[in-house]
């Protein structure tokens, strides 16, 4: 089976990502370049993204805030690596109506800035701590290269920003975040990651140190999902935030900010999705399940309804197809769009009171008692959760690799890339030296307490850590 309008995936991997974005009508390219339009289907995935994840930072105690979105020069060039990091994507207001502003205003690219202008007003004693904030908005970085959802001038993310009265309690909410990311992407997106640390060249601008989640698509390419940064007092010094402690001292509090972004849209496309459309994991489907008659006939369509109301008793999100299209486009139509499941109700199986239920991850087709509908749905949409985590996660261990030198990396890059596991001795150059295998950069250190006896798979020295690396989008 194959939908004329997308790509093979097996043919050309960009090309079939980008057809699915577009036949599913998640996005669509816009007249200000770089940047796209967030289509109803799109940005209602965006929605139950935004409103799962907000309920687990409202559980580790978080609260929602927001910040202008312009932040004066002066203002971003008070912590110099941050402004290092960032002056290549920053995109400058000089003008504000017809006058010349007396000072250039940025478009936010991250907040790190404006918490802690904030946070030197607020915070006064450690009975202020910790403060825990979260901002859901968009930023905007002068990517050179951009794609739907990967990367883009203005993107959609939430950026979480703490203060605290200790380097302990910081780091704890550092790891603490890394956690809830790992959790929201396994649980929810079916997607299995690779937690770790940045190497010092690959951390955020202005950290002490960076966590990460690294994602794997089904062509073996690697996508940074999610970050959580431990700043120690870098900012506090750099913005004067400082409180009394219980010693009735001044001291400069520890901070923390941790983001993810629409970029999770993608990793889930990359993920899941085939020739047809768009797969989607049931927890994060807007639409969890489709109805179709497969008539326009008054005792189906009363059929449906019924079968709809019983679902949406469960809290299961499902529609009636009532449109006049064919029974066979609206099978398509619900396959592209990712509905998990789909309710067939034909006159045939109705005589004995029966109804055909479709998987979308499997197509997979079964005829049902329609007495037992909703229990049925209920059970399909946990198995189909649980099915597509461990499809994916079979996949990210077959394109999971080690190596020992640069000519198996470079055979793997090659041939049929993936994450791979090898041994490096800290040093820079041997970092950017991996990048000359078709781009390969180290995407997290991970624990390991076995890389004594090992070598760099670059220079043979002694190796100081194990560490993931792989080529990304």
């Amino acid at each position: 089976m194959k939908n004329e309008k997308i790509t093979q995936r097996s043919e050309n991997f960009a090309d079939w990502y980008t057809d699915v974005v577009k036949a599913a009508r998640l996005a669509d390219y816009s007249s200000v370049k770089g940047c796209i339009v967030f289509e109803p289907n799109g940005y209602a995935l965006w929605e139950k993204i935004q409103t799962e994840l907000d309920k687990m930072f409202k559980k580790t105690g978080h609260e929602n805030v927001y910040m202008p979105v312009f932040i004066p020069e002066n203002l971003l060039r008070k912590e110099g690596e941050l402004i290092e990091g960032f002056a290549p994507e920053c995109a400058w207001i000089t003008e504000g109506g017809t006058n010349e502003l007396e000072e250039r205003l940025a478009f936010r690219p991250t907040s790190e800035t404006l918490f802690s202008d904030y946070f030197s007003k607020k915070v006064k004693t450690y009975r202020d701590l910790p403060k825990l904030y979260n901002q859901w908005c968009s930023v905007v970085r002068w990517e050179k290269e951009t794609r739907p959802f990967l990367r883009s001038r203005e993107f959609l993310w939430q950026e979480g920003h703490t203060v605290h009265s200790s380097e302990a309690e910081a780091k704890a909410e550092t790891d603490r975040m890394l956690d809830v990311y790992k959790t929201f992407f396994e649980e929810y997106l079916a997607v299995p990651v690779v937690t770790g640390r940045k190497t010092e060249k690959e951390k955020f601008a202005g950290a002490e140190y960076t966590l990460t989640i690294e994602a794997l698509t089904q062509n073996g390419i690697c996508l940074q999902s999610g970050t959580s940064h431990y700043f120690g007092q870098k900012f506090a010094r750099a913005y004067d935030i400082k409180f009394i402690n219980k010693n009735n001292e001044y001291e400069y509090c520890y901070q923390t900010s941790w983001g993810v972004s629409t970029r999770m849209i993608g990793a889930l496309i990359m993920a899941h999705s085939d020739d047809l459309g768009l797969v989607l994991p049931p927890k994060i489907a807007p639409k969890q399940v489709c109805i179709i008659p497969i008539k326009n006939d008054e005792k189906l369509i009363s059929v449906c309804e019924h079968i709809k109301e019983s679902l949406d008793s469960k809290e299961i999100v499902s529609y009636v197809d009532y449109s006049d299209k064919s029974a066979g486009f609206k099978f398509a139509e619900a396959e592209v769009n990712g509905i998990p499941l789909r309710i067939e109700v034909g006159p045939r199986d109705l005589e004995h009171n029966k109804v055909t239920v479709v998987r979308r991850d499997t197509l997979e087709k079964e005829v049902v008692s329609l007495n037992d509908i909703t229990n049925v749905v209920m059970q399909k949409l946990d198995k189909m959760q649980s099915d597509m985590f461990l499809k994916a996660q079979n996949s990210v261990k077959e394109k999971t690799y080690d190596a020992k030198n640069m000519e198996e990396v470079k055979e793997i890059m090659d041939n049929h890339p993936g994450f791979v596991n090898a041994y490096w001795c800290g040093d820079e150059e041997c970092e950017l030296k991996m990048k000359e295998i078709k781009g390969t950069k180290s995407r997290c250190i991970v624990e390991s307490s076995d890389y004594k006896e090992e070598k760099c798979v670059v220079c043979g020295k002694s190796a100081k850590h194990k560490v993931v690396w792989g080529i990304q989008y």
